[in-house]
């Protein structure tokens, strides 16, 4: 990256003050965790890709009520499902027997139950209307058309990328930064095309690559889960880290008991990809699902996100049944470091931990010479 370049990042753009960036986590994120964030410093994140375009207003609205400052928020960009009756009838049938272990049936048919930002007119006219500071994109890029009208507006862009030419094409598009997803991350894995071979790059590999070849600044991702982290991360040439999996235990996310135990167990030290859960690789604490999923006899799984909504369905009946352990429980390879902390002590703890770690870096140049 050039000198220019670093001069000009997206964070001083806007007037972060620390180079933290809260990862979205539709589902698991909150306003209040949002807010908590970027009041902090950093910058909090809405995962809104789960939501429909009027709750994702609300979302907006409510961070907005609880911080002045920028926020990010997030959507997903995959290809929209196709739906294929059999396949569907077979998941279904498959999961039938985990059902009644919990006294309940599964759903009569499968729907697509959140509509891809690809070819969500509604959203698209709402982040329009609403103007968030920034806008990310997971799984992909939205039509140019879209990415010209979000600019217009003046809202800065950001693209997850898993290798080289997934960030080639977000810099092409025209975002402002690009995340570097390294397999190391939790939940979602961002790659454009899964039928495509995936490189599971690491975090500090795929950073190295992609500070080096673009023009753009990078936010690193992935197993980055206190102060160490983030300096390495800077020292890889990121201008910022993204933690996720770091800020689930947090009080102000919306997980549920299982979920948070389950992340501060030894469960944590234990993690996986696995399909089963929404239809799309996404790294979890292995769990009764995962295990599932697994299972060689196994038959494919529907289309994401239609997957999900068998998923759902599941861990609902398990749940009320006492059962947590079919939850969606996503968590990168770092989570055994997680600490349940209020958002706001635990940005203060990173960045004192970002401080130590930079000044231990620096006491070693004299190794050097």
């Amino acid at each position: 990256m050039s000198t220019q370049a670093g001069e000009r990042t997206l964070l001083r753009a806007l007037g972060i003050q620390k180079p933290i960036i809260q990862a979205p986590m539709a589902g698991v994120t909150t306003p209040a965790l949002a807010a908590a964030v970027s009041n902090a410093g950093g910058l909090g994140s809405l995962g809104i890709a789960a939501m429909n375009a009027e709750n994702a207003r609300k979302a907006i609205h409510q961070t907005r009520e609880l911080t002045a400052r920028p926020f990010n928020v997030n959507v997903f960009c995959h290809r929209p499902a196709t739906s294929d009756a059999a396949v569907e009838r077979a998941w279904l049938d498959w999961l039938e027997p985990v059902f009644r272990q919990y006294g309940a049936t599964p759903p009569q048919s499968l729907s697509e139950i959140y509509t891809s930002f690809v070819v969500d007119k509604a959203m698209q006219a709402m982040l329009l209307e609403e103007k968030p500071a920034v806008v990310s994109f997971h799984f992909g890029l939205p039509p140019d058309a879209v990415i010209a009208g979000l600019k217009h507006a003046g809202i800065r862009l950001v693209a997850s990328a898993t290798n080289r030419e997934e960030a080639a094409a977000a810099v092409k598009a025209g975002v402002d930064a690009i995340v570097a997803q390294g397999v190391e991350a939790g939940g979602h894995r961002g790659v454009f095309d899964t039928a495509a071979r995936d490189e599971r790059l690491g975090t500090f590999a795929l950073t190295r690559v992609l500070v080096s070849e673009f023009d753009v600044p990078v936010i690193a991702a992935g197993g980055i889960m206190d102060g160490a982290g983030i300096a390495a991360a800077l020292a890889l040439g990121a201008q910022a880290a993204q933690l996720g999996t770091a800020f689930v235990a947090c009080p102000e996310t919306s997980i549920d008991e299982g979920y948070r135990r389950a992340l501060l167990s030894d469960a944590a030290r234990h993690t996986t990809f696995t399909s089963a859960i929404s239809g799309r690789p996404a790294r979890s604490i292995v769990n009764r699902f995962t295990t599932l999923g697994e299972d060689p006899q196994a038959p494919r799984t529907p289309s994401y996100p239609i997957t999900y909504d068998a998923g759902k369905a599941l861990n609902a009946a398990a749940k009320a049944a006492g059962e947590f352990g079919y939850g969606a429980q996503w968590a990168g390879q770092a989570a055994p470091l997680a600490r349940s902390l209020p958002a706001a002590e635990l940005m203060a703890q990173l960045e004192r931990e970002t401080r130590e770690s930079i000044e231990r870096l620096q006491s070693l140049q004299s190794v050097w010479g």
